[in-house]
């Protein structure tokens, strides 16, 4: 019988199944909290850049995710998103010395933002 770190061949396709049913039985919505919660668990290296114009003014690093506000009344999703990252005043996508982790917000009317995996991790 094969085992995997103490688990029978039983045990492992019971749980394969069981976390199957939970997937697929799940909205697509519920799906994606699912899928973002394990990349916030796995962690990402995301990179917000803030453009004025054709210009960029701000680049935040050391993202692990971006969160769309809601209401506190009706749970509706607000024109505004929100997160943690580094300032990264010299735009080099290095954390330096002086570069401190900063609450951020921006508007989805306001200004173009681009969000991306950072390239150089």
């Amino acid at each position: 019988m094969i085992t995997l770190r103490g688990f029978t061949e039983k045990t492992i396709l019971f749980i394969f199944l069981l976390v199957s049913i939970i997937f697929f039985g799940c909205t697509q919505e519920a799906q994606n909290k699912l899928g973002r919660g394990i990349q916030n668990w796995t962690g990402v290296n995301g990179v917000l850049d803030i453009y004025a114009g054709n210009r960029l003014v701000n680049r935040f690093i050391k993202i692990d995710k971006i969160s769309t506000a809601l209401g506190t009344g009706d749970d509706r999703a607000r024109a505004y998103r929100f997160g943690y990252g580094v300032l990264d005043k010299n735009q080099n996508f290095k954390h330096d010395k002086g570069e401190k982790k900063v609450y951020f917000e921006f508007s989805d009317y306001s200004t173009p933002y681009i969000f991306y995996e950072n390239p150089e991790k």
